[in-house]
């Protein structure tokens, strides 16, 4: 039998999840992932490229990859001096290198050169941890099987009395548990943007923040 107290919570982070979901559709009426793409395979790429870097310099970076390297088979034989080279500017290049090469080969030998549909399948590529399969299913296919944790996702999340975890697994099972399934795509997205536009990690500007109401601003 759950307690009044837990139902009581319950109800209070019900109300809450709402208020911010309405707060953030006033916002954002309809965020996107920034990551600029043509197609799952170079979402997927570029998304391993943004770890530790801005999805700005990702975008400088990307045409001139995939113009070298237009699909999976090119990326699996690409010589690893040569895509270190090309991605040196995103950081972590050669271990990035590293799983490009990898990733793409294993979509060559499992998949017949396409990105797989869902979540255990993308787990198993190199590089590709539930953040990178979220953005991908979400954003490429309008497959909803998580919610995308990022920084920005993280720390807001915190900040908003939604999560107190630190590990990004635990945070999005927090997450999914609170936000109805319809909005799990919009949410990562909206948070996202919220994050990089609103809610700084340094100085972030409550007084000009739309959810400033129902945030507890922990951690500010």
């Amino acid at each position: 039998m759950i307690s009044r107290s837990r139902l009581r919570e319950r109800g209070e982070g019900e109300k809450r999840i709402g208020d911010i979901l309405k707060g953030l559709k006033r916002l954002y009426p309809n965020p996107t992932c920034e990551l600029d793409f043509k197609s799952p395979l170079q979402l997927l790429m570029a998304t391993i490229l943004s770890a530790q870097c801005t999805d700005k310099r990702v975008n400088m970076v990307t045409p001139a990859l995939f113009k070298k390297y237009p699909d999976a088979k090119s990326l699996a034989a690409a010589e690893p001096s040569e895509l270190e080279a090309v991605v040196r500017t995103t950081g972590f290049f050669r271990a990035k290198a590293k799983s490009i090469r990898e990733t793409a080969r294993l979509l060559v030998e499992r998949f017949g050169g396409k990105v797989p549909r869902t979540m255990e399948e993308l787990l198993v590529l190199r590089g590709v941890a539930r953040k990178t399969a979220n953005v991908v299913l979400g954003t490429a296919y309008g497959i909803a099987e998580g919610v995308v944790v990022d920084t920005h996702v993280k720390r807001l999340s915190f900040r908003l009395g939604l999560s107190e975890a630190t590990d990004p697994v635990k945070i999005e099972r927090d997450l999914m548990a609170l936000v109805p399934r319809k909005d799990w795509i919009f949410f990562g997205h909206a948070m996202t943007w919220h994050g990089r536009r609103v809610c700084f990690a340094v100085s972030p500007n409550c007084p000009g923040c739309l959810l400033n109401t129902v945030c507890p601003k922990r951690g500010v």
